[in-house]
């Protein structure tokens, strides 16, 4: 369903991507943190969430790791302030595992989430996989112009109708994905697999996304004319196969 790109990134090509973690238990972080490093990661780390607003404005980092209960402001909020001029990816730990809790970090602009106690094998895993797709995954593949919508995978660039969409990584690949199979319904179990890369997890992830998404692409989100709703199967993108026929 996706295309094959002519190379795939590696563990080798995230040596010494810059991962921020941000926790204010200095045992998880330490260990978080050992983890990464044995990954070939360069990783700097602070305990609150207004040094994770300031660490992230002044050292860019590649990846946050942002725990959920912090004191100062908590990893909702900082979430949140981060993404109003930032995309860089950024995993949620939680120890509220609630779909409302997950939903609430979601919406904050979180592009993936870890539930406590969580291995930090999956959490170095996790990060590999978001990073990968934040990087170019399928950067080889040429640009795409289809309806309103112009997708660039090597530069991570989308556009409607000529202005930039300012979009998180699980964002951009949702779009994506979409663009490139118009007017096909996809079930959130399909898109899951697809955007996501995982073959089981919380569908809420997806529902997000798409009210996200929503927000972003549509004259009213309430009522959506591109992004549609295809009842008892999932979503579908409503737009034309060729390039002029909704621009």
């Amino acid at each position: 369903m996706i295309a094959e790109a002519s190379r795939t990134l590696g563990n080798e090509d995230l040596i010494d991507r810059r991962v921020l973690v941000v926790d204010d238990d200095p045992t998880v972080s330490e260990v978080v943190a050992e983890y990464l490093r044995s990954a070939g990661f360069v990783v700097d780390r602070v305990g609150d969430g207004y040094e994770a607003i300031e660490a992230e404005a002044r050292i860019s980092p590649d990846l946050i790791v942002l725990d959920r209960m912090l004191p100062g402001i908590d990893g909702i909020e900082a979430c949140r302030r981060i993404r109003r001029t930032s995309a860089t990816p950024i995993i949620l730990l939680t120890a509220l595992g609630s779909e409302e809790e997950r939903i609430r970090g979601f919406e904050a602009g979180a592009d993936d989430y870890l539930t406590k106690p969580f291995s930090p094998r999956e959490l170095v895993l996790r990060v590999q996989s978001v990073l990968r797709r934040s990087l170019g995954e399928y950067a080889p593949e040429s640009a795409l112009d289809r309806g309103p919508f112009h997708i660039d995978p090597a530069a991570r660039v989308a556009m409607m109708n000529g202005r930039l969409l300012p979009l998180t990584v699980r964002e951009f690949d949702l779009l994506s994905f979409l663009v490139k199979h118009p007017r096909q319904a996809f079930s959130r179990e399909e898109l899951l697999t697809a955007v996501w890369g995982w073959t089981y997890g919380d569908l809420s992830t997806v529902t997000v996304h798409v009210r996200r998404l929503r927000e972003k692409i549509e004259p009213d989100s309430t009522q959506p004319t591109l992004l549609a709703t295809v009842w008892g199967v999932g979503y579908r993108l409503d737009i034309g196969e060729d390039a002029d026929e909704l621009a």
